[in-house]
C-alpha cells in the first residue's frame, strides 16, 4: 500500500477537517479531489478550506485556473500527478480529499487519457458543427465508432471529441478506453469514506452550509467574479450555488427561492456522490451517528490507518 488516504465522501460530510486531522497525524500533504475548488476566487460557493481550517497543512490543487478557463479530468491527473508524487518522494503522506469521484479515482489509476492535440482539428470539427449540422458528424462517428456514438447522442462535445480522437490518433476512443482500463493501477491507497446513520442529518447540514455561504457573501463573491470580466456562461458559473443565485440577481428568480434550489441540487449531488464512492469495494466507511464528536471520527479513521503508524 502506498502511503496515500483518500478522504472521500459526499458534500458537507467534513472531508476538510478530517483530512487536516490526518495530515497533522501522519506528517501528510493534502491534495484537494474537488473540480470546483481548483477555481481561483472561487471560495464561498465551493466551501474552499479557509487558511485557519488548513491549520498550517500544505494543500494542493486547489485556486490552480480562473473561472473561465476551460478544466477537465484529464488535466486535473496531469497536474495532480507528479505533485503527489514528490511528496512521496520526500517520505511524506498524501491525504487525497474530495468528493469528486471521477478525479479522485481517475487520479489513483493513473488514467491515461487520449491527447488533446493543439492542431486545429477540434475548431474544424465545431466549425462543421456549426455549418453543417451536429446530426451528420454523428452520422460519421456512427461508422467509425458505433459505440461512441451510441454514448454521445444528445451531446455535441462527447461526438466531436471522439471524432477528435480517431482523427489524430487513428483510434477510437472506444479502443482507447478499453486498453487503458486493463492497465493496473498507479497508486494502491487507503480509502476512507464518510457518511450519515441518519441520511436527515446530512440535508440538514448541507441545508445549513447553503444558508451560511449567503450569509458570509457568496452573492457578494459571485458579483464580483462577474464584475471582473467572466461571463455568467463560464463552465465555473454553472456550477451549483452560483447559477441559481445568478438567476436571482437578474431576477429571475427571488433570493429564497434560489437558497431553497440550491439547497435541493446539493441534497441529490450528495446522493450521486455515495452512489459513486459505494462502488468501490475498497472502501472504509465511518458511518457517522448523531452527537459523535471529531475525535470520535478521528479515532475511526485511525483504526482503518493502523498500517500507517509503523
Amino acid at each position: 500500500m502506498d502511503r496515500i488516504i483518500c478522504v472521500v465522501g459526499p458534500t458537507a460530510s467534513g472531508k476538510t477537517s478530517l483530512a487536516v486531522e490526518l495530515a497533522k497525524c501522519y506528517d501528510a500533504e493534502v491534495v484537494s479531489c474537488d473540480s470546483m475548488q481548483i477555481y481561483r476566487r472561487m471560495d464561498i460557493g465551493t466551501a474552499k478550506p479557509t487558511p485557519e481550517e488548513m491549520q498550517n497543512i500544505a494543500h494542493h490543487m486547489i485556486d490552480v485556473c480562473e473561472p473561465d478557463e476551460d478544466f477537465s479530468v484529464s488535466r486535473y491527473v496531469e497536474m495532480a500527478t507528479p505533485i503527489v508524487d514528490e511528496i512521496l518522494s520526500r517520505g511524506k503522506t498524501v491525504i487525497l480529499a474530495g468528493g469528486t469521484g471521477l478525479y479522485v479515482d481517475s487520479l489513483i489509476k493513473g488514467n491515461d487519457f487520449a491527447p488533446f492535440p493543439a492542431t486545429g482539428c477540434r475548431e474544424a470539427l465545431e466549425l462543421r458543427a456549426k455549418n453543417e449540422g451536429i446530426e451528420l458528424l454523428l452520422s460519421e462517428l456512427e461508422t467509425i465508432d458505433p459505440e461512441a456514438a451510441l454514448r454521445s447522442q444528445g451531446n455535441p462535445r462527447r461526438i466531436i471529441r471522439a471524432l477528435e480522437v480517431y482523427q489524430e490518433t487513428g483510434e477510437t476512443i472506444t479502443a482507447h478506453n478499453l486498453r487503458t482500463q486493463s492497465i493496473p493501477p498507479r497508486y494502491h491507497p487507503l480509502w476512507i469514506g464518510l457518511d450519515f446513520e441518519n441520511r436527515q442529518e446530512l440535508y440538514d447540514r448541507i441545508d445549513r452550509r447553503v444558508t451560511t455561504m449567503v450569509h458570509d457573501g457568496l452573492l457578494e463573491e459571485i458579483r464580483e467574479i462577474l464584475g471582473s470580466g467572466i461571463s455568467e456562461k463560464a463552465t465555473a458559473m454553472q456550477a451549483i450555488g452560483y447559477k441559481e443565485f445568478i438567476d436571482a440577481m437578474a431576477g429571475r428568480a427571488t433570493l429564497e427561492q434560489a437558497i431553497a434550489q440550491v439547497q435541493q441540487s446539493s441534497r441529490r449531488y450528495a446522493k450521486r456522490q455515495l452512489t459513486w464512492f459505494r462502488r468501490n469495494p475498497s472502501m472504509h466507511w465511518i458511518i457517522r451517528k448523531s452527537g459523535q464528536s471529531s475525535t470520535e471520527i478521528m479515532e475511526a479513521a485511525r483504526q482503518f490507518a493502523h498500517d500507517f503508524d509503523n
